[in-house]
């Protein structure tokens, strides 16, 4: 296991910014971590990169504790916190060999990750010079310069431009193929895209964990119904395998269904039984977002 959380909280006077927090990340995972604002996200990198410690529970990294053995820790994650420290009156060369001597790598292991980035055409400019995109690859460099087994990428992709983040998106993706991620994002798109895994966590708890193949394969699905009258919602969770129902609008609902099977003929018969009328029936898979949005509204 390249990550092993077990029963973390972490705790500030009365607030309880985490609950009792498992998961493990194998090797080469891309795992996102999603969350509403104040869910515990931010706190949970932090411990696992030793800039916290725990008020209960371990994690480990690369086997290493991340409280009695920090600097095997340090020397095993490659860590971009959500607002990138950089010097933005050093050179992009000059910043990267300055962090290089920190950790005591080569010249020519800051050409591979120059390289590796993308920002040989930038290498020569000042940082304070750099659009946001490029800064981020600054800032994916300065973590890999000690070619970590493990990257802890706190929303990386804030505040880009649809360029921009399609750039720094096919980055992480290639990144990936070789190290394990765990990758902190509002946007659904992202995780989708890039990741293999979903963590869900809302109010310090994890409330899902769930394979990116799982949701695209449609574990669940949703159907769209909308009658000509309107219909009790707990008459309609009352059909078979329904996981919830929703009023969206009017006389319009979207059932979701505990299944892959397709189900909207349970909805006609229910509609025929109950003497109504069908002006919409649709189909579609549960997505990543709906997932989020009914386990953290």
């Amino acid at each position: 296991m390249s990550i092993q959380v077990h029963g973390i909280t972490k705790t500030y006077g009365t607030q309880k910014a985490l609950d009792d927090i498992s998961f493990t990340l194998n090797k080469g995972e891309i795992v996102g971590f999603l969350g509403p604002n104040g869910a515990g996200k931010s706190t949970m990198m932090k411990i696992l990169t030793t800039y916290l410690a725990p008020t209960q529970g371990t994690a480990h990294v690369n086997s290493y504790d991340t409280q009695k053995e920090v600097q095997q820790v340090r020397s095993a994650v490659g860590y971009l916190p959500e607002h990138n420290p950089l010097y933005l009156e050093m050179y992009v060369k000059e910043y990267l060999a300055f962090n290089a001597g920190i950790y005591k790598v080569s010249k020519e292991r800051i050409a591979e990750v120059i390289q590796l980035t993308g920002l040989t055409p930038e290498a020569h400019k000042k940082i304070s010079q750099l659009s946001k995109g490029y800064r981020q690859r600054v800032g994916l460099a300065t973590a890999l310069l000690h070619d970590p087994e493990v990257l802890i990428l706190d929303e990386p992709t804030t505040g880009l431009d649809p360029n921009q983040l399609l750039e720094i998106r096919s980055l992480i993706k290639n990144i990936g193929q070789h190290k394990t991620i765990l990758m902190s994002t509002h946007i659904m798109q992202e995780v989708e895209a890039i990741c293999d895994r979903v963590i869900i966590i809302n109010k310090g708890q994890i409330v899902a964990d769930r394979k990116m193949s799982e949701l695209r394969d449609g574990e669940q699905q949703v159907v769209i119904v909308e009658f000509d009258y309107r219909v009790e919602e707990v008459a309609l969770s009352r059909l078979d395998k329904v996981a919830s129902v929703k009023n969206t609008t009017g006389f319009t609902y979207e059932i979701t269904f505990a299944t892959q099977e397709d189900m909207r003929a349970n909805v006609f018969d229910f509609a025929h039984d109950n003497e109504l009328k069908i002006l919409q029936l649709n189909q579609k898979n549960a997505s990543l977002e709906s997932l989020f949005t009914e386990l953290t509204a």
